[in-house]
């Protein structure tokens, strides 16, 4: 069975847009729990441009499934993740002016390889996981390997914007070829980013594959179904419920 971790930070977005106290993306993690759900992921920006340090300090208390804490490698995030002890922190690349992340960590950067094995080496020892979204490239699920990554998130954007058949089954082609090598190195293997209710279905094949993420496509169906359908519906697709 393929766990779904839902992404709760467009629940996030609609609050700061108005400076309110609601919606409120802990009450939307709890309803996905309920709805079956195997995981709650956030992404505490740098900018705080919509989870805040109080929303992961209080699912920290509250998720009743597994806590996921996407982040920049930075000594900022560091500390926090430390502090706060989520299940599992995945490692993302963060630019100031994207409206979302554009893509995988750049593993060939010195600077980059340095945090990565920074943040490794303080948080594996109290317990965290530590995954690496990364692009679905057999060169960059080695160098997650060399740098002692247990789990990676693969890229699925690339997937999910092909407009062509022909565009998607060779973007489907790389996610499988970087699942294998993944799963040769004994490495856990989640994917997500753009995935939703009409192409979740053509990468549930990639080999070891674990997780996915998933988020604006279950929020956006949420306004005009309801969290707890739209939650269960992208199971039921995923074959999870």
């Amino acid at each position: 069975m393929i766990r779904l971790h839902v992404n709760v930070d467009h629940v996030a977005t609609i609050r700061q847009q108005r400076d309110t106290i609601y919606p409120d993306p802990v009450t939307a993690a709890a309803i996905c729990e309920l709805a079956g759900a195997h995981g709650i992921t956030v992404h505490l920006r740098e900018d705080r441009r919509h989870i805040q340090d109080r929303d992961v300090e209080i699912l920290r208390r509250t998720v009743q499934t597994i806590l996921n804490l996407e982040m920049a490698a930075t000594d900022e995030m560091i500390a926090i993740a430390a502090r706060i002890r989520p299940d599992k922190v995945t490692l993302v690349p963060e630019k100031r002016e994207e409206r979302t992340t554009e893509g995988g960590l750049a593993l060939a950067e010195p600077q980059t390889r340095d945090a990565i094995t920074r943040a490794i080496s303080t948080l594996a020892p109290l317990g965290i996981g530590v995954s690496l979204f990364i692009d679905p490239e057999p060169e960059m699920v080695r160098a997650s390997h060399e740098l002692g990554a247990p789990i990676i998130e693969l890229h699925t954007g690339d997937y999910t914007l092909a407009r062509t058949a022909e565009q998607r089954s060779r973007e489907h082609d790389r996610l499988h070829e970087a699942a294998a090598v993944a799963v040769d190195l004994g490495i856990e293997v989640a994917a997500g980013h753009g995935l939703d209710y009409t192409n979740v279905q053509g990468i549930l094949d990639l080999p070891g594959l674990e997780e996915l993420n998933i988020g604006h496509s279950i929020i956006s169906r949420a306004v005009v179904t309801g969290l707890e359908s739209a939650v269960r519906e992208m199971l039921r697709l995923m074959g999870s419920l």
